[in-house]
């Protein structure tokens, strides 16, 4: 059996502005997230837009230790976000998409796919505003969280 060394993004796409809220904490291993989520989606979010969920993630490289994930939803504006809940503005942006289609605990290779396939595109990654995340997970509609598969993608911010 083959294994795919490099993967190709399903699409680019030109994002409008983004806001979301949720809880962002420091983590040492992706082991630690999970439990994020679970708290994230015992919170009642204000101003909720949509059905769709984001993991970002910020200072992921490099293995320096300080490497924070932010588990959230998009808002339509941050007020009346309760003052544990954290909030991020993502200014608009080119990205490349890559879908998931594994288990979510397995979405770490993809990641390291993706980095491969950044080394060797061409593409640079950005953080266009200070305090934007290394890339993102889109959750959609379509994922289930009980199985922990489908509506899954990363987003890696292009300069």
């Amino acid at each position: 059996m083959s294994t795919q060394t490099t993967l190709e993004p399903s699409r680019f796409e030109n994002a409008q502005q983004l806001l979301i809220a949720g809880v962002r904490e420091r983590f040492e291993t992706v082991e630690n997230i999970p439990a994020l989520w679970q708290r994230v989606m015992a919170y009642h979010i204000p101003n909720r837009a949509g059905k769709t969920a984001y993991g970002l993630c910020f200072n992921c490289r490099g293995g320096t230790g300080n490497s924070e994930y932010l588990a959230g939803v998009e808002v339509s504006d941050f007020s009346d976000l309760p003052s544990d809940v954290s909030h991020v503005s993502l200014p608009p942006q080119k990205y490349a998409v890559f879908s998931h289609r594994g288990h979510v605990s397995q979405l770490w290779k993809t990641c390291e796919q993706i980095g491969k396939w950044l080394e060797q595109s061409g593409y640079e990654s950005s953080h266009p505003v200070a305090g934007t995340p290394d890339f993102l997970e889109r959750y959609s509609e379509e994922f289930n969280p009980q199985m922990g598969t489908g509506g899954m993608e990363v987003w890696v911010p292009l300069a």
